[in-house]
């Protein structure tokens, strides 16, 4: 088993579903896998890493470092609060919250581009972690455009892509029952298929991840 990232092609693409469904798998499975959002922006209401913690029933399995109330890209909420925000209190955060788990999962915020703190940005931390990434997209019209510079931009930085998942897919147009195959084609990674959850009750992520990705979607197995 292996640490690794979930990244997204944008914001509200479904991060925190796929992220709360694999740590929530492996739990199940007997790892001791722990949730690590580096910043939660729009805090409250939103709460990615509560959120994973309530679909894994427990508080041990998510953590989130920093919490900023604008809804906002991190550096830019930092700003407008006169917070300071530090890359290297982040990244050290993160080190050494992997350090405390048999498998991390960091899950990004926004996209890949964001910017996190001072001059890093979202991918910056992904590539100084040094982790596979999972690449999580919407399904239709638009995502291939997304998700292929997404993969770009991680693969220039060094960073293993090790899929991409096609979020809240239903199969109705047909942009989005040739995107996944288009997507194979386009970037060379494998791409799986999630459909839409009711997340009422956010233990469904994980039985919805369980159920309807392949062992083979969680990175190191």
């Amino acid at each position: 088993m292996t640490d690794f990232a979930v990244v997204g092609t944008d914001t509200g693409v479904g991060k925190t579903v796929v992220t709360a469904g694999l740590v929530g798998w492996l739990r199940e499975s007997g790892i001791d896998a722990r949730a690590v959002k580096p910043v939660q922006t729009g805090y409250p209401p939103d709460d990615d890493a509560g959120f994973v913690a309530e679909a894994c029933g427990t508080d041990d399995a998510a953590t989130c470092l920093e919490r900023l109330e604008p809804p906002l890209a991190p550096a830019v909420a930092a700003k407008r609060e006169g917070v300071e925000l530090s890359y290297e209190r982040i990244r050290e955060g993160c080190e050494d919250a992997l350090a405390e788990a048999s498998v991390g999962v960091v899950e990004g915020i926004g996209g890949l581009r964001v910017p996190l703190a001072g001059d890093a940005e979202v991918v910056d931390l992904v590539a100084d972690l040094d982790v596979p990434a999972l690449v999580v997209a919407r399904s239709g019209l638009g995502t291939l455009n997304h998700s292929a510079l997404t993969v770009e931009a991680l693969e220039r930085r060094g960073c293993s892509v090790h899929g991409i998942v096609l979020n809240e897919y239903a199969g109705v147009s047909v942009a989005e029952r040739t995107n996944p195959e288009t997507l194979r084609a386009m970037t060379g990674c494998p791409v799986w298929t999630l459909p839409p959850l009711s997340l009422e009750d956010p233990t469904v992520a994980v039985t919805g991840v369980r159920e309807r990705l392949p062992n083979g979607a969680v990175p190191g197995t």
